[in-house]
């Protein structure tokens, strides 16, 4: 049964704000419910608005690619874990659909305010941020703004609103963009009230190119203004999943107690954490960055939370000692301490720290900064990259100073930084001189901190993603390498791959927190209870499915294909020099069975294509343009 306007009234704020930075205008539209049904919210309803207002081909950075911000059906409802938001638009960094994620408070503050999604094209003339307020909105000068980072930034703002700088709860909540954006780093990203960041794929950058500051929102009626939350038997199931399927679920203790720290020192015992650009998976400072260290050294608290959150996952942090003293903030979480720690052969949680809060008011993806600075470190070592390419800036592994620098010199794209702000592709295509044996990317987004050498399902995992090279998409070393399954085979990896695609797909359509593990049958509770409806385990499975086969439909006519599911050339050259995995590198051969096998499972054709059977299951049949993509 598919629920009426009125049923969905209760959790969705039933308005789009759509945004048209060129003529200036704002105007709130109605929610298409029929979407809505079909594509639950934040990644599949985005993907869907996106799909049809985007015109293939256009340029990241034109005025024309459409920025989406889009939240969930259970965003700012008690339902814990589900307040996060979905950002989608063309990817800078690889020119893929590009969906990225952000947690906090903001989310649950744009539906008090009154909307499910903002929708934005077109380019200010000038600099401007985004002000919304209980269902009106305005645009304001940001001219001052541009050029200051991201804490600078959210501090005007809540001057300029007459709101104290330390942030409350009932304040505006803010999402800004720091030079990186500004300056088109093709992973600049988007800050949320200083420490929930929008991060790969360079949503800050497209931000930037639109001369959008940044956004702030208030909604004064809070969570009173979303029916469900006066729903008694809706609060009365929320505390039952809260006791039962959350604080008492020991699939969640990790989270719960210590938080994603914990990986790395999980990572380095089954020997694929990335040290010095993936040059080995054993990194031999290990106790000196991991959660130990950061308990010892750095943690004030590990329970901070997003809205309404149970699991509260986030650690607060201060340097108390040396040369970093007062440092104040949080995480650093685990792919940042891998790709900004192991990964540039740093192991001092304290320099650690600093850098990532560098990126943070920057406005840069850790994961991407990472990885594009260990891998000019590895070229500087083997001369690839001399003194006068990098302005004498010494780029050896370890040496704290240049590292420390980074970050800026990225941001505001100074010397070397010029280059390396256009992400490892590009950079290595203009560097040349056989740098591109050493960069470690999918589809131009950097690979994260699990090396496919030590969980051969990984390589898959990150060849398939929507969005490159992505452990959020799948997350196969679970089974692997921190499982019972061999990590050392491709043997049943398609499958499990496919299985955490469709799950992440409707998970990320209800935007809820990748920690807390829930079954389909969960999913569809929840989601009934909270718009008065009947959803199925079937349905949310479904739902997954189409979501992730829109996504690739919007790929393919980007323009990729077959041979962008791909595996870098370190990975399937350079065995392991050592730990659990020593000796292993993944044979061309096998990850081709695999990629063959995964399409097989899908139903897609054996260029990685849906098929018009496959479409016609999911109800995708009548979309437009699918003539131009000569499916099967």
């Amino acid at each position: 049964m598919k629920p009426s306007n009125e049923t969905y009234g209760r959790a969705y704020t039933g308005q789009i704000l759509w945004v048209n930075l060129s003529n200036r205008e704002l105007n709130p539209t109605p929610l298409n419910m029929e979407w809505a049904h079909d594509f639950v919210g934040g990644k599949g309803l985005g993907a869907r608005y996106f799909y049809e207002v985007q015109k293939p081909h256009t340029d990241p950075f034109a005025s024309d690619n459409h920025l989406v911000f889009m939240t969930g059906p259970l965003t700012g409802t008690i339902a814990s874990t589900m307040s996060r938001i979905a950002v989608i638009t063309r990817s800078p960094l690889t020119g893929t659909f590009l969906d990225s994620y952000a947690g906090g408070y903001f989310p649950a503050e744009l539906k008090f305010a009154g909307f499910d999604g903002l929708i934005i094209t077109g380019k200010a003339d000038r600099p401007v941020w985004l002000w919304i307020k209980d269902r009106s909105s305005e645009l304001r000068d940001a001219s001052d703004l541009w050029g200051r980072d991201t804490f600078f930034t959210i501090d005007s703002i809540l001057q300029e609103l007459g709101e104290p700088k330390r942030q409350t709860l009932d304040q505006p909540k803010i999402a800004t963009i720091g030079p990186a954006g500004e300056n088109r780093v093709r992973f600049g990203c988007i800050c949320f009230d200083r420490h929930h960041f929008a991060g790969r794929g360079g949503t800050g950058a497209v931000m930037g190119s639109k001369n959008l500051k940044a956004i702030a929102v208030r909604g004064t009626n809070g969570p009173s203004s979303l029916d469900a939350n006066h729903d008694t038997a809706y609060a009365e199931l929320i505390r039952e999943v809260i006791k039962t399927e959350i604080r008492e679920n020991p699939d969640n203790d990790w989270a719960i107690k210590y938080g994603t720290p914990l990986y790395v020192e999980t990572s380095n015992e089954a020997g694929l954490i990335p040290v010095r650009n993936f040059q080995s998976g054993v990194y031999p400072l290990v106790d000196e960055i991991g959660s130990d260290a950061m308990r010892r050294k750095i943690l004030i608290k590990h329970f901070s939370s997003c809205f309404d959150c149970a699991i509260a996952c986030r650690n607060e942090t201060e340097i108390r000692e040396g040369k970093f003293a007062g440092l104040h903030g949080e995480g650093p979480e685990y792919q940042t301490l891998a790709m900004c720690g192991s990964n540039v052969d740093v192991g001092d949680i304290y320099v650690i720290a600093k850098f990532n809060q560098e990126c943070s008011m920057m406005g840069l993806d850790t994961i991407s900064t990472g990885n594009v600075v260990g891998w000019a470190m590895e070229l500087y070592e083997r001369g690839i990259l001399t003194r006068d390419d990098t302005e004498n800036l010494d780029l050896r592994f370890g040496n704290l100073d240049a590292y420390i620098s980074m970050p800026e010199i990225i941001a505001y794209r100074k010397k070397i930084g010029n280059i390396l702000a256009e992400g490892v592709m590009r950079a290595s295509e203009t560097i040349a001189r056989g740098s591109e044996r050493y960069a470690l990317h999918v589809k131009g987004l950097e690979y994260p901190g699990y090396d496919p050498r030590g969980s051969f399902g990984m390589a898959l995992a990150y060849a398939t993603s929507d969005r490159g090279a992505c452990h959020e998409r799948a997350w196969p070393v679970s089974h692997e390498a921190f499982g019972d399954m061999g990590p050392f085979t491709t043997k049943g990896k398609a499958e499990i791959v496919i299985s955490d695609q469709i799950e992440r797909s409707i998970r990320w359509s209800l935007v809820a927190c990748q920690f807390y593990s829930m079954s389909y049958a969960m999913m569809a509770k929840l989601l009934s209870a909270a718009v008065q409806s009947s959803y199925s385990s079937a349905d949310m499975l479904d739902a997954g499915k189409r979501v992730w086969t829109l996504i690739k439909l919007i790929n393919l006519r980007e323009g990729f294909s077959k041979k962008d599911d791909s595996v870098p050339p370190k990975i399937t050259l350079d065995a392991m020099p050592e730990g659990p995995a020593k000796g292993r590198l993944l044979q061309k051969a096998n990850f081709d069975d695999m990629l063959s096998e995964y399409y097989a499972l899908l139903g897609w054709d054996q260029e990685g294509r849906p098929t018009r059977h496959a479409l016609k299951e999911l109800g995708l049949q009548n979309l437009q343009g699918l003539d131009e993509l000569n499916l099967n």
